[in-house]
């Protein structure tokens, strides 16, 4: 038998499935922003004990998810205006980078992946569905992220899109229309088919833009 074919199977650790599920309820709104966490309730809920729960929150907490106050416990982070612009400017840099490793690949395959994404959101605002639009929206960009095959580049936006589920949700109202989300994401999917770096850069970059105006106080 060809040894060389055949790979380990990885499990998830326990700490790995409990981050995740708390990474979930945070970008839900389940855990609010600056919520302290009791770990017997979490360990209770999740049937973990406090042990791997601990390393989980840790790992959170180096994430930036979590905040950890000395004599006082660990908190949910709370998004300001300006964690806001620097969220966005860092996923415009992750996401520009993806689109140009899907762009020297097979840009029009990956357009077809995105477009039904796009058909997604459509359906969702044709129903007046928000919760679905916002989570059609965000597995828009994870997929975008996914398609350029990047590790690195898809364990950093996986971090970034938790809080982005914070701002969305936390501030959905502030969306008075949706119909601007929808073509702005079909305007770079075809970019992409197109192959048009340039275009997708500016595109991602007034998109990124946008966002930030409508989800902060000011547009400073």
């Amino acid at each position: 038998m060809p040894g060389n074919l055949l790979r380990p199977v990885v499990q998830e650790t326990t700490p790995s499935l409990i981050a995740r599920q708390l990474r979930r309820a945070i970008g839900d709104g389940e855990l609010a922003p600056g919520q302290q966490l009791n770990e017997m309730e979490l360990s209770r809920s999740l049937g973990v004990s406090r042990g791997p729960l601990r390393e989980a929150m840790q790992r959170l907490t180096q994430e930036g998810l979590l905040l950890s106050v000395r004599n006082r416990g660990v908190f949910v982070i709370e998004v300001t205006d300006d964690d806001v612009r620097d969220l966005y400017l860092a996923r415009n840099a992750v996401e520009r980078a993806a689109a140009a490793r899907v762009i020297a690949g097979d840009p029009e395959a990956g357009a077809n992946r995105l477009l039904e994404k796009v058909d997604e959101m459509s359906a969702a605002i044709d129903r007046g569905d928000t919760a679905a639009l916002t989570e059609t929206d965000v597995a828009f960009h994870a997929l975008l992220v996914e398609l350029s095959e990047s590790p690195r580049l898809i364990r950093m936006h996986d971090t970034l899109m938790v809080e982005t589920r914070m701002c969305m949700t936390a501030l959905e109202t502030r969306y008075a229309s949706h119909s601007f989300r929808l073509e702005e994401h079909r305007d770079i999917t075809k970019a992409i088919r197109d192959a048009d770096q340039a275009r997708v850069d500016r595109l991602l970059l007034e998109h990124m833009r946008d966002a930030v105006m409508r989800l902060t106080t000011d547009d400073a």
